[in-house]
This record gives structure tokens, sequence and C-alpha cells, in this order.
């Protein structure tokens, strides 16, 4: 009798043994299958904490040295007046133009802070500007020449990237030779050097990270000379002055040195 007892109680708990093991074996296959279920929607909310950083925007920096040449054209205002001459021709004025083309090169210096450039420049042209006033028909002829000429001017501008807008002004030196001619008289010729003042303003563009392309005016002041007499010029005139103003527009192109783009934050 207790051997039966004792063969059904061991029957019974391997009965007990193995259903604790089959819920065992169905808790863990649920689980696997709910985490599996549940693994998109995570993947799906971590992904945007996983892409990679987006690369800050770059602009062009203008700072830095640079070389270059430019080549265009000009006109000059020439303005002959003798205001101290013989009664009769006291305040004669005579007014004619000059054109030509200008070639020459440049080096200056910018420095970028923000949006605003600041900077110097040095420039020297060799000028073909030159005209008369022969179409008057006053009997006798003043002629100009402006033969060559440079400047020394601040800089400064506004910069959106890689365009650049600029205004600039300074000192300008010009050198301008005057012919007066008159029959029965000997021809004058004379060169006046020219101290004077420069403004203007361009538009310049970086076409690479190096070479800028640019448009360029200038207007100079170079003002008045004075060919005295004693009671006449050599040419056989009144005494007289000339002053002499000219605009010249340019193209050009310049090697800037260092300043790279920069990252924008």
């Amino acid at each position: 009798m207790r051997g039966k007892i004792a063969a059904a109680q061991a029957v019974r708990r391997r009965t007990v043994r193995q259903g604790i093991t089959m819920k065992r074996i169905l808790f863990t296959t649920v689980s696997l299958g709910v985490l599996g279920l549940m693994s998109p929607a995570f993947g799906a909310d971590l992904t945007p904490y996983m892409k990679a950083a987006p690369v800050a925007p770059t602009v062009y920096d203008w700072s830095g040295f640079y070389v270059g040449v430019f080549g265009g054209g000009g006109l000059g205002n020439h303005n002959l007046n003798n205001a101290n001459g013989f009664l009769g021709f006291a305040n004669f004025t005579i007014n004619y133009d000059s054109t030509g083309g200008v070639a020459g090169g440049e080096a200056g210096y910018l420095a970028q802070s923000g949006n605003m450039v600041f900077g110097v420049e040095a420039n020297g042209f060799w000028s073909g500007i030159k005209g008369s006033d022969l179409s008057q028909q006053l009997g006798f002829v003043d002629a100009s020449d402006l033969r060559w000429g440079t400047s020394v001017v601040a800089k400064g501008g506004v910069a959106v990237d890689r365009l650049l807008l600029y205004f600039d002004g300074g000192w300008a030196h010009g050198d301008i030779r005057h012919t007066s001619t008159q029959v029965g008289f000997p021809v004058d010729t004379f060169t006046n050097d020219r101290n004077g003042l420069t403004a203007g303003g361009g538009i310049a563009y970086a076409v690479t990270n190096n070479l800028i392309g640019r448009f360029d005016y200038r207007y100079y002041n170079f003002g008045r000379y004075i060919r005295p007499g004693n009671p006449l010029t050599p040419s056989g005139t009144l005494p007289y002055t000339i002053d002499n103003t000219y605009s010249v527009l340019t193209i050009g192109l310049d090697y800037k040195f260092g300043g790279p783009v920069v990252a924008k934050y």
C-alpha cells in the first residue's frame, strides 16, 4: 500500500514540474514575440537621433592680399580760362574733351568682419586719354594728353558671400602733357605732374577662391595748372589756366592669396 502511495506522489511531482516547464517555455515564446513586434517602433523612434549632424553652410572670406590687372577707357574734361588777359580777352574760356584707353595693375589688402569689408589699394596705369579744341576753330589749338597716373585709396564695402559692393577714395597723381599751337609761333609743349583726389566704386565677384573679377568706376580731379606768359606764352597766346578732371571705367582680374571659405554657424 505504501509503495502505491509513493508511486502516485512521484507521478504527481513529475506532472507539476512538466506543467511549470511548459509555462516557462510559453512565457518565453510570448515575450520574444512581443519584443519582435515592438523593435521596429523602437527603431523608428531612434532613427532621428542617429542621423549625422547637418553640415554648416560656408561663405566666402574676402580677407587677404591681392594683386591684379585692369583695362578700360576714360573721358577727360578740360576747362581753359584766361582770367587776367589784355582788355577784350579777359575771362576767355574754352572747354574741350579727351578720350582714350587705360591699362594697369593694382595691389591691395582686404579685411572682413561680418559682412563688412575694409582695405587699402594702390594702383598704377598707362593712359592714352587725349583730346584738343581743334574742332572749335579758334585760330590756335590746345591739346591735353594724360600719359600715366597712380593712386592710393581706402576701400569699404558690403559682402554678400562671393559678391562685394564697395566704394573707395584717396590720393591720385597724374602726368599731363599740354601742347599749345598757333600759326607763326613755336609749338609750346610742357608737362604737369599733378596731385589730386580720386573717388569711385565698383563690384567684385569671386569666380573661384582665388580669382576675382571686378568692374570699377573712378573719378579723378587733378586740379588746375597755370601757363604763365610775359606778356604772352611761348606759343603766342595769353597766359591761361586749365582745370582737368577724368572719369574712367575699367574691368579687371585679381588673384587673392589665402582667405579660404569659412563655415557660417
